[in-house]
């Protein structure tokens, strides 16, 4: 999996996307984070559509040393 960066965030918003691309995106900046949580915010059971909402804190460690 590659390294998720802040300026991949942007990212995440492209549509149209398939599911199975925003799971690997959403996976890559999971795993590169130091912090996560999740929220449900919506749940709509008549029609199947939901929001939830994900705040973390992304490891930059690495990132430092790139930029020297």
């Amino acid at each position: 999996m590659s390294r998720f960066k802040l300026s991949d965030l942007p990212s995440l918003e492209k549509s149209p996307t398939s599911p199975i691309a925003l799971r690997n995106k959403i996976g890559e900046m999971l795993v590169n984070s130091t912090r996560a949580v999740a929220k449900t915010e919506v749940i709509n059971p008549e029609t199947g559509e939901y929001r939830v909402v994900l705040q973390g804190i992304l490891d930059q460690e690495e990132d430092r040393f790139e930029d020297r």
